[in-house]
């Protein structure tokens, strides 16, 4: 094994990792804002509203987010819509996990106790207000850290978007391994990688939980 053992295949990995980085990201953002969105009415929203948000949750945790991708990028050009493949990437993985980001929001909020509300009310606070200063902070708190693995599931989910012709890492590692069949290198690169960005990610979440945490007294519920 030479000196080069890293320089070899650095530059095209480098260039996925970075490309799997923004896909990370961008559909972290469309995952946190449906999930939030979608959580919030399933927890405390009308009845249809609940249904038709239930109804969204179900269909993308029970079908598989790569023949979601195939439907946005392969099926909609048929009915005239052309999407960008980085735009369908984005959109699917984040309406994907998203679903399973209401879930966690939905719960998180179902998990603060009731006497919270109560206390909110008699101390004058309107719904709205009792929601936004009492319940959603302590619903934050409580979803951060499943939040937190939900993202790094979508950072190994997006190694699926090479099937809609986006040059990933993963795919960046299988086209060298094509040409050199050096795997174990190539493929302990990408681990490498995979393992760097996952770090940053729970490295994120944990800064994120510990400011959600400041001056919040949690109150379990009593038996």
């Amino acid at each position: 094994m030479h000196a080069n053992y890293f320089l070899d295949y650095a530059g095209p990995l480098i260039t996925g990792a970075l490309t799997t980085l923004k896909l990370t990201a961008m559909s972290e953002c469309v995952s946190l804002l449906v999930g939030f969105s979608v959580g919030i009415a399933l927890a405390v929203g009308p009845g249809l509203l609940r249904f038709v948000c239930q109804t969204y949750v179900e269909l993308f945790r029970g079908t598989s987010a790569l023949v979601q991708l195939f439907l946005l990028y392969f099926i909609l050009p048929r009915a005239g819509i052309f999407l960008e493949p980085t735009f369908v990437a984005v959109v699917g993985l984040g309406l994907n996990s998203g679903a399973y980001c209401a879930e966690f929001v939905r719960g998180a909020i179902l998990a603060v106790p009731r006497e919270q509300r109560e206390a909110a009310h008699a101390l004058g606070l309107s719904r709205w207000s009792a929601f936004r200063l009492v319940i959603l902070p302590q619903a934050v708190f409580r979803a951060l850290p499943p939040l937190g693995n939900m993202s790094i599931d979508l950072l190994k989910l997006t190694s699926i978007v090479s099937f809609i012709t986006i040059s990933d890492l993963t795919f960046v590692a299988y086209q060298i391994n094509q040409t050199t069949f050096d795997t174990l290198r190539i493929f302990s690169l990408v681990l490498i990688f995979y393992f760097a960005i996952a770090q940053l990610i729970a490295f994120v979440f944990r800064q994120a939980e510990k400011r959600a945490g400041r001056g919040l007294i949690l109150v379990r519920p009593t038996t």
